[in-house]
């Protein structure tokens, strides 16, 4: 059937030449364009794996601007289309040209139709492995999200998210400790999914971004003429989110004061809205997160203890970006898929140096950092592959001043980091993983099972 053979679209103003090619190619559906507008109409239409491109095209027969114009118009539509370049117009320097915009290969005319023949069908079964390429990539990102939408292969974090699907149908509270940037709201989220008030609203605040004289109406809501400006009854977010999910952001920034309604909402599951006098039953589960050391707080008198243990019937320690080794470059794979999509469509992955700089910066920024540093280099990349100068990383130093002196002890930690790293790295293919490491699969496979890894 016509429509289960590969497409191939052949741009060429030569009537004859359009003619011999067309006959030429049995297995695929060949399309026909001989000008601009129509070879473009037809990527649209038919999305052809492979294209023929000649440079020599009207309004510019004896050149090749508007050749070159075609081929830039398909890199930016359709990025992924294998494209071949032929022309008789000074060879060497437009092949060189093509091949920096983006096409596969190049040919010079005359045309032999065996040879051109042997390319195009080169160029689609690269076209065929890069897609499945991209199909399993996506599996492995999908089999490596916990809580629906985290993406990780470390074992720290998996632990994390095993501790939040356990506490999750219950109706503790839950406090997520950690520094800046870990993902600590996304937890929160996976804690509100993944319990029985996920069809209810999740209500997020950052107790540090609103003002101490603001923070309690957001928190609890305020009556008609309450106070200058209250020109009508304001719920707040603990009400919003009756029965579902409150997430308090930075709960060590919650002042004194406030901290004493907020324990008595806890205790007695009413609230008063201020100027009001009725109490308000809210069936509200909270999860609170920091990055603040509460029990400091407390002995410096600035948090008090009895609301930190109600806040913290369950606690969870979330590990930074550098305590997880391997999830950097998962993470970045699946930030630069999400920008490329949407800012850089020539973007198609990183650079050998790019992983590296990623695998040793210690990121103190966490994955914020991360993400926004993906999303710049992205944005900015002239070519296909994003690099490390995209990235803006300084010289990474891979020593560990804190390395344990017990000599066996290092060797394993380094061998599980070294491994991890690789396995992320090739996306959990042994072959490729055993070649980054410099070790046969064998000896791959054991070292797997020796230090209790998965691929």
């Amino acid at each position: 059937m016509a429509g289960s053979k590969p497409k191939l679209l052949i741009v060429e103003d030569d009537e004859g030449l359009q003619a011999q090619l067309k006959w030429a190619y049995d297995d695929y559906e060949v399309v026909i364009a001989g000008n601009r507008e129509a070879a473009l109409a037809a990527l649209r239409a038919e999305e052809p794996e492979v294209v023929t491109l000649d440079l020599g095209l009207p309004p510019d027969p004896d050149g090749t601007s508007e050749g070159f114009a075609v081929l830039d118009a398909i890199m930016a539509m359709k990025p992924d289309t294998k494209v071949i370049v032929a022309s008789g117009h000074g060879a060497r320097e437009s092949a060189l040209q093509a091949i920096e915009r983006g096409a596969y290969d190049f040919y010079q005319k005359p045309v032999d139709i065996d040879k051109l023949g042997l390319i195009v069908d080169r160029a689609l079964r690269l076209h065929r492995i890069e897609q499945e390429n991209r199909r399993l990539s996506e599996k492995i990102g999908e089999d490596r999200t916990v809580l629906g939408s985290l993406v990780t292969a470390a074992p720290e974090m998996a632990k994390v998210a095993r501790t939040i699907e356990r506490v999750a149908p219950t109706n503790v509270s839950v406090m997520l400790l950690g520094a800046s940037g870990t993902g600590k709201e996304l937890l929160a989220k996976g804690v509100h999914e993944t319990s029985n008030r996920k069809s209810r609203a999740f209500i997020a605040i950052n107790c540090a971004a609103i003002p101490e004289n603001l923070l309690e109406s957001e928190l609890f809501g305020h009556e008609k003429g309450a106070f200058t400006g209250a020109v009508k009854t304001t719920e707040g977010k603990i009400e919003l989110a009756d029965g579902g999910t409150l997430f308090l952001d930075e709960v060590g920034d919650i002042p004194l004061p406030l901290q004493v309604k907020l324990l008595r909402f806890l205790q007695e599951r009413t609230i008063e809205r201020i100027g009001g006098r009725k109490p308000i039953p809210v069936d509200t589960r909270i999860v609170c997160a920091t990055h603040q050391d509460l029990e400091a707080m407390i002995g410096e008198g600035t948090f008090r203890e009895d609301l930190f243990y109600r806040l913290a019937e369950i606690v969870v320690k979330v590990p930074t970006l550098a305590e997880r080794p391997g999830d950097a470059v998962l993470l970045a794979k699946t930030f630069l898929a999400r920008f490329a999509a949407e800012m850089n469509p020539q973007v198609k992955g990183f650079a050998p140096d790019a992983l590296a700089a990623i695998d040793g910066w210690n990121w103190p920024g966490n994955v914020r950092e991360l993400e926004n540093r993906v999303k710049r280099a992205v944005i900015m990349a002239d070519g296909k592959l994003v690099g490390a100068e995209d990235l803006d990383l300084g010289n990474t130093d891979d020593t560990e001043s804190d390395l344990a002196l017990n000599l066996k002890s290092a060797r394993e930690q380094a061998d599980r980091r070294m491994i991890r790293q690789a396995l992320a790295r090739s996306e959990g293919n042994i072959s490729n993983t055993a070649k980054l490491l410099g070790i046969s699969r064998p000896t791959l496979y054991d070292l797997l099972k020796q230090y209790d890894l998965q691929a």
